[in-house]
């Protein structure tokens, strides 16, 4: 599989070790340091899907770049998803562009995820619990809650009759799940739900050690994608969820 990065910082360092690691080939690293490749050269041109972790500011175009060539995207940056209704218009139709997106390609993060809504159906029946969530990223991440945080917050929603909504802490607001963001050192990521009543409480967990559990993840995808072309893609469709 030839595969072109759009990134090419510490996350596309490592998707590209992995994915040399498992017989691909890189044939095009789109960066602002690096003038050499662009959307337009022939190292992008002859790729079979580009995987995407950018910025906030810069990753909706650069979806709307690979799609002018019809180009599978696998994308991971988070903070633009005002424009996910967009990107699906375009996943549909007579010529379906085919896109992949997760907040966390992490395979043990969409394990925690499932958890997560298996915990919240559960929690449902037991209004005496209410429920809070705190996550934390190194000082580098630009959003905040992160886009994991935020797909957490949507899987309790949908299971928690009680919780229609998010907000950042430290704003409250009636039915809303509160979500704490702290930025220290270089912590890959961490994601903790705390369940609390007068009595109790129940907190689960997720740490990630690494950047190599998201890159071995988006790696995945691309394979995914490749072989499932045309349509909006997710994690829950690779792992079977």
């Amino acid at each position: 599989m030839k595969i072109a990065i759009i990134g090419y910082g510490k996350m596309g360092r490592a998707i590209e070790q992995i994915a040399i690691q498992r017989g691909h080939e890189i044939v095009s690293k789109i960066d602002v340091n690096n003038s050499d490749d662009t959307f337009d050269g022939e190292g992008f041109a002859s790729a079979d899907v580009a995987i995407e972790f950018t910025t906030p500011k810069t990753a909706y175009n650069n979806f709307l770049e690979c799609f002018k060539r019809n180009k599978p995207v696998v994308a991971g940056t988070t903070g633009w998803l005002e424009k996910l209704d967009e990107i699906k218009g375009y996943c549909t139709g007579d010529k379906p562009q085919t896109f992949f997106y997760s907040s966390n390609y992490s395979l043990g993060v969409n394990i925690f995820a499932e958890i997560n809504r298996q915990l919240a159906r559960l929690m449902d029946g037991f209004a005496d619990y209410d429920v809070n969530m705190t996550e934390t990223h190194h000082i580098h991440k630009l959003d905040a809650p992160s886009g994991t945080a935020i797909s957490l917050a949507q899987g309790i929603m949908s299971n928690l009759k009680r919780k229609t909504d998010w907000v950042l802490s430290p704003e409250q607001r009636p039915g809303a799940i509160q979500i704490a963001s702290i930025r220290q050192y270089e912590v890959p990521g961490i994601h903790t739900i705390h369940y609390e009543s007068e009595d109790d409480f129940i907190e689960i967990t997720h740490s990630a050690k690494s950047r190599r559990g998201l890159a071995f993840g988006a790696v995945l995808a691309a394979e995914y994608t490749v072989e499932h072309k045309g349509g909006f893609l997710e994690m829950k469709d690779l792992l079977g969820f």
